[in-house]
């Protein structure tokens, strides 16, 4: 691999990311998943735990300890569904939504230190090069699991 690839500044862009990420939610005492959890109930209201998977991509057992931490701070609530006692439902709370209000977006923070005076066109073309190879990468694991 080359360290001057384009996959290696993907990885080291993420890492460095997701480090000012935590940082600028460390005073509010919350990760960055737990932030991503906040952000799809606010804007899209409550949901299944189990949509949550999908979403953000991590595992069962990461969801469920993250739900628990955000249950536990009541900033969540979760419940059953009523047609499938199984299924988990969650909402924010207003201690949830109160504290949401008081947020910085670590993402538009995010990005005005890392992307500060690049062109829009230089950014569309680097999310468009990236969604088509992860699309791509994801579709070739896709099928691979249906073997």
């Amino acid at each position: 691999m080359s360290y001057d690839s384009a996959g290696a500044w993907v990885k080291r862009f993420h890492l460095a990311a997701r480090s000012a990420m935590e940082a600028a939610l460390r005073p509010y005492d919350l990760g960055s998943t737990q932030w991503y959890v906040l952000w799809h109930l606010v804007h899209e209201g409550p949901m299944a735990q189990r949509h949550l998977l999908d979403l953000l991509q991590v595992e069962k057992p990461t969801l469920s300890g993250v739900v628990s931490a955000l249950v536990r701070k009541g900033l969540v609530e979760q419940s059953t569904a009523p047609e499938d006692q199984r299924q988990k439902l969650l909402s924010i709370t207003t201690t949830g939504r109160a504290l949401w209000d008081t947020l910085p977006d670590p993402i538009a923070l995010m990005r005005a230190i890392a992307f500060e005076g690049t062109p829009e066109e230089d950014l569309a073309t680097v999310v468009r090069v990236l969604r088509t190879g992860t699309e791509r990468l994801n579709n070739v694991l896709k099928v691979g699991k249906k073997s």
